[in-house]
C-alpha cells in the first residue's frame, strides 16, 4: 500500500472533548429522527389530536422545534469540519498525502451513505456530508477572516436564496417531488391522508417498505434544496475548519472568554429565533410563499447559534472539571457516532415499522420520546462494553481499513498479551 496513506488518529492522539460533542450530537439527532421513525413527522393534526396524549404531545413538539430541530446537525457539520482540520494538519505535519486520505474517507463514507440512504432509511445525511464535503479543501488556503466570513455569510445565505424563490415563484426541488410521486403511483403509495400511516399499516411489511424506499430518496434530496441545506451545512463545516485549524479543543483553557460570548450570545440570539420558529413552523406557509420568508429568517438566527451555545456550554463545563466531567460517558457513544447513527436507524425500523413491531402511527412524543431515550441509553452502556474489548467501533473499523488501505487491530491487547498486528 501507498505509504502516504498513513493511518488514523491514535487513541493517545484523540481529544476526549470531540468525542463527548459527538456523543451529545448523536442524542440531539435520534430526538428529532425518532419523530419520522414514529411517523408523527407525516400525521395531520386531526391524527394527531385524537391520540389520548394530545396536550403533553404538543408541548413536547413545540419543545423538540425550539431546543432540537436542526441544531444538532449544526453541532454535527461543525464537527465535520473540525475533522477535516485534523486530517489536514495531522498528515502535513507527517508528510502524508492529507487530500488523498481525505477523500478516500469521503469516497468510502458515501458508499456507506448510499446503502443507508437506498436501502434502510430515506433520512440519511451521511450522503450529503461526503458529497458535500468534497469542497471543503477549495477553502483550504483561505485567511481565518476569510472562513469566518464565508461562514457567516453562507449560514444567512438562505435568506437571500428564498427572496429570489419568491420573486421567481420557483421551488427547486419540485422536479424530485415529482419524480417521486411519479414511483409512488407505480408502487401504490396513496397521496391522501393515509400516506402518513403507509409504513404502519397492520398486514404491511417488506414490501410497503421497500416501496418507501423507491422514492424516499427523492423526497429526501427534494426536501434538502428546498430548505437550503447546502448552505447551511458548509457554512458550519467551513466555521468547523476555523476551529480545527486553530486546535482550539486542544487549548480550551486560553479560549474560556470567547466560549462564554459564544455561550451568553448564542443562547439570547438562538432561543429568541428558535422560539420564532417554533411559532411559524405551525401555520403551514412556506417559501415561494413570502409570508414564508419569516421561517427562514428564525431558522437562521435561530438553529446556527443555539447549536453553537451548546457546543460552547459543554467546553466549559469540560475546562471547569478539568477533563472529569460527568459528560465525559458520552464520549464512547461519540467515538462509535457512524456505527451508533446507523444503529438508531435500525433499531428506529425495527420498533415502529409495521416491518418490525409497528409501534408507529398511533404514538405521540409522550411515548415514543421515552423509547428513544431508552435506545440512547443501550447506545451508552453498549459503547462503554464494546470499547473496553475493541480498538473501535465495528463501522469505524470497517471505514478506516478501507480508507487508510491497511489492516488495522481491531482487539485491545490485555496487559500481559501480546498480539501481533500490521
Amino acid at each position: 500500500m501507498n505509504k502516504l496513506l498513513t493511518a488514523p488518529v491514535t487513541l493517545s492522539e484523540r481529544f476526549v472533548i470531540l468525542d463527548v460533542l459527538r456523543g451529545f450530537a448523536l442524542l440531539g439527532v435520534l430526538l428529532d429522527n425518532v419523530f419520522s421513525f414514529a411517523g408523527f413527522e407525516y400525521v395531520s393534526f386531526a391524527h394527531r389530536e385524537a391520540l389520548s396524549t394530545f396536550v403533553s404531545d404538543a408541548i413536547l413538539t413545540i419543545g423538540e422545534l425550539v431546543f432540537v430541530r436542526g441544531k444538532f446537525y449544526s453541532l454535527f457539520s461543525l464537527l465535520f469540519g473540525i475533522g477535516f482540520a485534523i486530517i489536514l494538519v495531522r498528515n502535513e505535519k507527517i508528510g502524508g498525502n492529507p487530500l488523498r486520505i481525505f477523500y478516500r474517507r469521503l469516497l468510502f463514507l458515501s458508499l456507506i451513505g448510499a446503502v443507508h440512504l437506498f436501502f434502510l432509511w430515506e433520512g440519511d445525511i451521511l450522503l450529503f456530508y461526503a458529497l458535500l464535503g468534497c469542497l471543503l479543501p477549495l477553502f483550504r488556503r483561505c485567511s481565518d477572516k476569510k472562513l469566518l466570513i464565508l461562514a457567516a455569510a453562507l449560514i444567512g445565505a438562505p435568506l437571500l436564496v428564498d427572496v429570489i424563490k419568491v420573486v421567481l415563484d420557483i421551488q427547486v426541488g419540485a422536479f424530485l417531488g415529482r419524480m417521486a410521486q411519479g414511483i409512488d403511483e407505480k408502487t401504490g403509495i396513496p397521496f391522501d391522508e393515509n400516506f402518513a400511516l403507509y409504513l404502519y399499516q397492520k398486514g404491511g411489511g417488506w414490501l410497503e417498505w421497500m416501496n418507501w424506499q423507491k422514492s424516499g430518496f427523492l423526497y429526501r434530496y427534494a426536501y434538502l434544496l428546498e430548505t437550503n441545506r447546502i448552505f447551511k451545512v458548509l457554512g458550519m463545516f467551513l466555521l468547523g475548519f476555523y476551529v480545527g485549524r486553530k486546535m482550539m479543543y486542544s487549548q480550551l483553557e486560553q479560549y474560556t472568554n470567547l466560549l462564554k460570548k459564544v455561550r451568553n450570545w448564542g443562547f439570547a440570539i438562538g432561543l429568541g429565533g428558535s422560539l420564532g420558529m417554533a411559532f411559524f413552523e405551525m401555520d403551514g406557509i412556506s417559501v415561494p410563499d413570502a409570508a414564508g420568508l419569516v421561517d427562514t429568517l428564525f431558522y437562521a438566527i435561530g438553529v446556527a447559534p443555539l447549536g453553537l451555545a451548546y457546543a460552547a456550554t459543554l467546553c466549559l463545563f469540560w475546562v471547569k472539571a478539568d477533563g472529569n466531567s460527568r459528560w465525559k460517558l458520552l464520549a464512547p457513544v461519540g467515538r462509535m457516532a457512524l456505527t451508533n447513527y446507523l444503529m438508531q436507524t435500525i433499531l428506529g425500523i425495527l420498533l415502529f415499522y409495521s416491518v418490525g413491531f409497528g409501534l408507529g402511527g398511533n404514538m405521540g412524543p409522550t411515548k415514543f420520546i421515552p423509547i428513544a431515550l431508552g435506545i440512547f441509553i443501550v447506545q451508552i452502556l453498549y459503547s462503554h462494553w464494546w470499547l473496553s474489548r475493541f480498538n473501535y467501533g465495528p463501522m469505524e473499523w470497517i471505514w478506516r481499513q478501507l480508507t487508510y488501505g491497511r489492516r488495522l487491530r481491531l482487539f485491545r491487547e490485555r496487559p500481559g498479551c501480546s498480539v501481533s498486528g500490521k
